[in-house]
């Protein structure tokens, strides 16, 4: 076994500054389950969807959490900050180490668009390793809607996808669908962990790498505290689901070159057909 403790805090916060209560909810998981190594917020937990508090990075909201990290001696994914760059806005995920070093930085590359206006997008997928247990991937919220994004992290060798989400709407069924077709198609733990309360409904959910439901979350805050088997993932890709799909071998020996994935070819008549990335609007 190569097992790793992760604990997914499910959070009901408001949408206000929460960093003095994310501090105080870090603390009592660790003295609840002290054999945490690394802990998961939920996506833009610190201050909810307020692009006001956009920080450059590094910038004070991270120290705090780097210096959290170091107090506990856990690595940290913090959820997610709006990060001002360049005159820019992005939704990053910092990934901070036990010694409160920061070793990535993921932008997000899907803003829930035309909702979360005013986001730009990231270009590159983050992967970052464990020493001595394996590597991990991050994504965000809607990347979960596009499949390119895990597969990419997968191609990169992640074998765990971190997924801080900010969802509070109707759709969160279909992204509990999407969180196990994601573990599934490439063969990792998806740990999916929501906001509650003001800024989410919660119903978080963790996945194996054969699609198995580790734990699926209530609707109010919840800690999350789960033992991983690294191996498991690697059993998994190796020997197939079930000892049957091998799909990240296929994916990789097959000789197709898919058309969609041309920037010269990708805009196709049946996707310019469905107009501009507008809200909806009212119907007569």
């Amino acid at each position: 076994m190569t097992p790793f403790a992760i604990a997914g805090l499910q959070l009901a916060l408001p949408n206000a500054d929460n960093r003095d209560r994310i501090e105080r909810e870090v603390a009592a998981a660790m003295s609840r389950f002290p054999w945490i190594q690394m802990v998961l917020l939920p996506e833009l937990a610190s201050f909810g969807p307020a692009l006001a508090h956009a920080e450059e990075l590094p910038g004070p909201t991270e120290q705090r959490f780097q210096a959290l990290a170091r107090r506990h001696g856990i690595w940290l994914v913090p959820g997610s900050l709006y990060e001002r760059h360049d005159g820019r806005i992005y939704n990053t995920a910092p990934v901070i180490d036990p010694q409160g070093r920061v070793v990535a930085r993921y932008r997000k590359m899907f803003p829930f668009l035309p909702y979360e206006a005013g986001v730009a997008h990231g270009t590159e997928v983050t992967v970052f390793d464990v020493p001595d247990v394996g590597r991990f991937g991050v994504s965000i919220c809607y990347d979960q809607w596009f499949p390119e994004v895990a597969r990419c992290l997968a191609w990169s060798g992640a074998e765990v996808i971190l997924h801080p989400t900010m969802t509070g709407t109707t759709d969160r069924g279909q992204e509990l669908v999407l969180a196990q077709a994601n573990a599934i198609a490439n063969q990792c733990y998806f740990i999916d962990i929501n906001n509650a309360g003001a800024l989410g409904n919660g119903l978080s959910i963790v996945v194996g790498p054969e699609g198995e439901v580790l734990h699926r979350a209530g609707e109010q805050t919840e800690v999350i505290p789960l033992t991983i088997d690294l191996e498991h993932v690697r059993r998994a890709r190796t020997h197939g689901i079930k000892g049957l799909g091998q799909m990240l071998k296929s994916f990789r020996d097959t000789e197709i070159r898919w058309p969609c994935h041309d920037p010269a070819r990708r805009e196709s008549d049946a996707l310019r057909a469905l107009g501009p990335l507008l809200l909806p609007e009212r119907r007569p």
